[in-house]
């Protein structure tokens, strides 16, 4: 039986394409969609149930959901999944930055716990200006070379 007129009647009512179209197979609901010879008749089969129209298919987001959490987990983010120059994720200037500014942080707290006096700062920072210590690990292993006496680890 060939239905061709009342799908195509059928995309234009439902605002789709042809092949969007879902005409129910029974036999006896087919016998009656063929009558259907108006837009009207059409209208009212699609009222009825008998000419629907398909969901439209789409890209599933499950996959990258999941790649997302991993990512927020620190996963994915090795040496092959990099792209750009080695400064390109922190620049530079933003890791100097960071550093310089642990370093003076704790430059201050050692001064204001007096475990060193304003002399002493003044030639840590001065040196950490340069670029002279890598962390403040290194900071205080060379304090502890030069003499000063440190209190735990941190």
């Amino acid at each position: 039986m060939n239905l061709s007129y009342q799908k195509r009647v059928g995309a234009a009512l439902l605002k789709c394409g042809v092949h969007r179209v879902w005409v129910d197979d029974r036999p006896e609901v087919q016998e009656r969609i063929s009558e259907a010879v108006t837009r009207d008749d059409v209208r009212l089969l699609i009222v009825q149930k008998f000419i629907r129209k398909h969901q439209k298919k789409g890209i599933s987001r499950g996959r990258a959901k999941v790649m997302a959490i991993q990512r927020s987990k620190g996963r994915r983010r090795g040496h092959g999944s990099r792209k750009g120059a080695s400064g390109a994720r922190t620049p530079k200037k933003e890791a100097w930055m960071n550093r310089v500014r642990a370093l003076r942080k704790e430059l201050t707290t050692l001064r204001a716990g007096g475990t060193i006096d304003p002399t002493q700062y003044r030639l840590y920072y001065r040196r950490v200006k340069g670029g002279v210590y890598n962390s403040r690990n290194h900071l205080r292993y060379n304090m502890e070379i030069d003499g000063i006496k440190l209190g735990g680890t941190k």
